[in-house]
């Protein structure tokens, strides 16, 4: 297995880097600027130079990989077509070189409630409808996929077990983005992880499970 991320330098995405790291799978990790990357991500992970809107680059950048995590998110700005352009259409390319590639298997990093067209974060520019037909785009591919919509995104850890749900069930509560990258990449080794749709928070009061369990129990 060869992991290749999108969305390295952000905030969840380096944290899956280093989870990829401590499972011991190489990594090739989607940077745009080498020098800023070199300061965030582990000394292990291949750098590789790219931009998701870029398609023809996308084919070279992934490479050897066998397997791809997409944490990519569009920034605050005042451009409205910021989550057109990176959540909807960057993610259609990586999709469309994925399959091009023969990728094992494609997981993504969304949101829960990107099925609310209402809810105020589509106030951003519709970031979490385009986060949707991201997912619609995925699911029609063909290709093996885990969609995970975590809570709201804290960057402290906790030890607060983790709630793993089916689409369309949780629509509120948090989770550190250390635990999203774990749910991430353990979702590379769980079968039962394959061709789901997973929303995730943490709740101090659940039950702990292990990960087979946790994915099992989503329809």
């Amino acid at each position: 297995m060869k992991a290749f991320v999108a969305g390295s330098t952000g905030q969840t995405g380096r944290r899956i880097v280093k989870e990829l790291i401590n499972k011991n799978i190489p990594v090739r990790a989607l940077v745009r600027n080498l020098d800023s990357a070199k300061e965030i991500l582990p000394s292990q992970a291949e750098l590789v130079v790219g931009d998701v809107l870029d398609r023809e680059g996308l084919t070279e950048a992934i490479g050897d990989s066998t397997v791809l995590i997409c944490a990519t998110g569009a920034s605050p700005s005042l451009d409205p077509t910021g989550p057109y352009q990176v959540d909807y259409i960057g993610t259609k390319n990586l999709i469309d070189t994925a399959k091009k590639r023969g990728i094992d298997h494609f997981v993504i990093v969304s949101s829960l409630c990107v099925s609310r067209f209402f809810h105020p974060l589509n106030l951003f520019w519709l970031i979490l409808y385009w986060k949707k037909q991201a997912e619609n785009y995925l699911i029609s591919s063909g290709l093996s996929y885990t969609i995970v919509r975590p809570g709201g995104l804290k960057n402290e850890d906790n030890s607060d077990p983790i709630v793993m749900t089916s689409a369309d069930t949780l629509f509120d509560g948090s989770i550190p983005r250390t635990k999203v990258a774990q749910v991430c990449v353990e979702s590379l080794f769980q079968p039962e992880s394959r061709n789901k749709i997973v929303e995730i928070v943490t709740m101090a009061e659940a039950t702990p499970q292990n990960w087979q369990e946790l994915f099992a129990n989503v329809a």
